[in-house]
């Protein structure tokens, strides 16, 4: 389940509750889409804004819902002791994997992070993916700190951000990371936009934003890059680049995929948590073209 391609939905609010239903429906198009896994409270599932209670129920409906899907679920929390009591929730709720990030607000130091998912393997015994996403978190993993994270046991995979556009640095960083860890460590890359390259350049894995939503053209990219077919690959993700252009014009994925499940019906209008703002009547307009224009309707 630390292979393929795992999709990241989003946890649809409707009126400032978890609309259940829309959520369920997400779970099931993803594993009716036969996805590797499903990542549910990843950060397209705004983990970060829900309470211990919320996010055990959406793991347990994930789970449900999955048709025997591997779920892992986010636990990442501003406190040790809130992570070990996600962990131990998502368990609970038969998740197959824990997803981490290192959330802070005071800023955090290689050790503080490195004790995080120590004490984090040591009190689980699922399976840990290493969350390295610092547009969000705004702690930045080196290489080193990979490899002594990816040392301890437990950590089945690392989730690192977009690799470089050139494919020869993108296959250098890769491969610098692939030195760093143990062989049986996976390397997952994220940012949608360059996930074919990363793919292309030894990845074992997407952690896919868009994937969660359209689970089809993502699995196309996903298959055909890691069984050899990469220019099908790259291809499909350059078709797919008004897309790219929508998360950056609108300040990253989250608003986009909001409004792109809310235009399909997916997700009631106004889903993500206050004080998130989704996007205005004309950045919706622009997703809509963009929908209609590449055929993403399914």
């Amino acid at each position: 389940m630390f292979t393929g391609m795992s999709a990241f939905p989003l946890t649809p609010l409707a009126n400032d509750a978890i609309d259940e239903e829309a959520f369920i429906g997400l779970i099931q198009r993803l594993a009716e889409a036969d996805v590797d896994s499903i990542t549910a409270l990843g950060s397209t599932g705004s983990y970060a804004y829900l309470s211990s209670e919320e996010r055990s129920r959406v793991a347990r409906l994930a789970v449900e819902h999955a048709n025997g899907t591997p779920v892992l679920a986010g636990i990442g929390g501003l406190r040790t002791s809130q992570v070990l009591r996600h962990a131990e929730e998502a368990q609970e709720a038969g998740a197959s994997g824990l997803l981490l990030a290192p959330m802070t607000y005071q800023p955090l130091t290689d050790d503080d992070v490195y004790e995080l998912f120590r004490t984090v393997t040591q009190n689980s015994s699922l399976p840990v993916v290493v969350y390295d996403n610092p547009g969000t978190t705004h702690f930045s993993f080196t290489t080193e700190l990979y490899g002594r994270i990816a040392e301890l046991p437990g950590i089945a995979s690392i989730k690192i951000p977009g690799v470089p556009t050139d494919p020869e640095q993108a296959q250098a960083r890769v491969e610098e990371i692939r030195r760093a860890v143990p062989e049986h460590v996976t390397i997952g890359v994220s940012g949608d936009p360059t996930a074919a390259a990363g793919l292309a350049a030894g990845c074992d894995t997407w952690y896919s934003v868009i994937g969660g939503t359209l689970p089809d053209p993502a699995m196309r990219i996903t298959r055909d890059a890691l069984e050899g077919r990469v220019s099908e690959a790259l291809a499909e993700s350059e078709r797919l680049a008004p897309l790219w252009q929508l998360f950056a014009d609108f300040g990253g994925s989250i608003r986009v995929v909001a409004a792109l499940a809310e235009h399909l019906g997916l997700a009631p209008r106004d889903s993500l948590p206050l004080p998130i703002q989704g996007l205005n009547e004309h950045q919706r307009a622009r997703v809509a073209t963009v929908v209609n224009e590449l055929g993403l309707q399914r």
